[in-house]
C-alpha cells in the first residue's frame, strides 16, 4: 500500500500578539462581544518585514527538523495562501530559495481557508504517482494585509501565521500510517458571501475582505458535515473511530455545530481559534502542529482534517499518524 505519510510538522507566528482588549481600542467592539460570537481571545499580526514567505519558511524549517529531513531531500513544495508575497512568482518558489532546495517542483494553491486541504490532496496524489519522494505542504497567510480595519465585523476575526507538514512516500500495511482518503469540493455560486473586492484583473488593487457572516456560517455547518461523512465512507471508518478532528479555525460556534451534527464529542476537536483567530489556509496545519507538540495527537491516531473557505471551497482528509 503506497501512501503519503506525515512525518513532521512545524508552525510560525508573528511576534506581535493582539488581544481583544487591544482590538477594542482600534474599533468599536469589546472582548465580551468577540468571545461570545467567535471564541477568539487574541490573534497575531505581522509587522513590517514579516511576510507570508518568511512565516512559511520558518514553519517549513521547523517541520523539516521535526521530520529529520534535510531540505535538499524535498522534491515538492506546495504552499496554500490567499495572501502571496507577489502576484507572481509563486510564494512557494521564494520558500524553496530560502530553504536552498532548488530544482524540484514548487507552486502555490489558492483555495482560501480550504487551501491546506487542497494542497495536501494535491501533494498526496503527486507523491503517489512518483513526482517526488518527499514534500513540504504549507499553509501561510498575512490576512492582516487585506482586512478593512474599520469594519469591526471582520477585522476582529482574522490573524496571521503559518503551518507546515512533511510528507514522505512509504510502502505501508493496510492499517499503517498515511493519508487514507481526501474529498474536495467547490461552488462558485456563493462567491459574493466571502470575497476580496479587488484583484489584478479587475480593480488593479489588492482590495479588502468582505463577508456575510450569517450566511457563511449556515453553509459551513452543512458542507463540512457532508464532506466529513464522504471521507469516512470512502475510508471505511466510523466517526467513533476518529481520534482527533483538526478543523479550520474560523469560529468556535461552527466547530461545535459541526461536531454535534456528526455526533462527535467536542473533546475530540482540536481548538486553537481562541489563540490564533482565523488564519485562513494556515489554521489547519497550525492547529495540527500545536496538538502534536503538546502530546494530544500520537502515533497511530486517526486524524481528520477539514476546512471551508471563500469560493466556496471545502474539503476533508483522513490520515493515520
Amino acid at each position: 500500500m503506497i501512501r503519503a505519510v506525515i512525518t513532521g510538522s512545524g508552525s510560525a507566528l508573528p511576534e506581535q500578539c493582539v488581544t481583544n482588549a487591544e482590538m477594542a481600542k482600534r474599533v468599536d467592539t469589546t472582548d465580551e462581544w468577540i468571545v461570545e460570537r467567535t471564541g477568539i481571545r487574541q490573534r497575531y499580526i505581522a509587522a513590517e518585514g514579516e511576510t507570508t514567505s518568511s512565516l512559511a519558511t520558518e514553519a517549513a524549517r521547523k517541520a523539516l527538523e521535526d521530520a529529520g529531513v534535510d531540505a535538499s531531500e524535498i522534491g515538492l513544495i506546495i504552499l496554500a495562501t490567499a495572501t502571496p508575497d507577489h502576484t507572481f512568482p509563486a510564494t512557494a518558489t521564494q520558500v524553496q530559495a530560502n530553504l536552498g532546495c532548488r530544482g524540484g517542483v514548487a507552486f502555490d494553491v489558492q483555495a482560501v481557508c480550504s487551501g491546506f486541504l487542497y494542497a495536501l490532496g494535491t501533494a498526496d496524489s503527486l507523491l503517489r504517482t512518483g513526482m517526488a519522494k518527499k514534500a513540504l505542504v504549507i499553509g501561510a497567510e498575512t490576512f492582516s494585509r487585506i482586512l478593512d480595519w474599520e469594519d469591526r465585523t471582520t477585522c476582529v476575526l482574522f490573524g496571521d501565521g503559518a503551518g507546515a507538514v512533511v510528507l514522505e512516500v512509504r510502502d505501508t500495511a493496510d492499517d499503517g500510517p498515511g493519508i487514507l482518503a481526501t474529498k474536495l469540493h467547490a461552488d462558485g455560486e456563493h462567491k459574493d458571501l466571502l470575497y476580496v473586492d479587488g484583484g489584478p484583473s479587475t480593480t488593479g488593487e489588492v482590495g479588502k475582505l468582505r463577508m456575510k457572516g450569517r450566511e457563511v456560517f449556515r453553509h459551513a455547518v452543512v458542507n463540512l458535515a457532508d464532506v466529513l461523512k464522504e471521507v469516512l465512507e470512502d475510508a471505511g471508518v466510523e466517526s467513533g473511530d476518529v481520534d482527533w478532528v483538526v478543523p479550520h479555525q474560523a469560529n468556535a460556534r461552527i466547530l461545535d455545530a459541526t461536531a454535534r451534527k456528526l455526533g462527535l464529542s467536542t473533546d475530540k476537536i482540536v481548538v486553537t481559534v481562541d489563540q490564533h483567530a482565523n488564519t485562513s489556509a494556515a489554521s489547519v496545519p497550525l492547529a495540527f502542529d500545536v496538538a502534536r507538540k503538546d502530546g494530544r495527537i500520537k502515533q497511530g491516531d486517526l486524524v481528520m482534517f477539514e476546512a471551508m473557505g471563500g469560493g466556496f471551497t471545502w474539503g476533508a482528509s483522513l490520515a493515520r499518524m
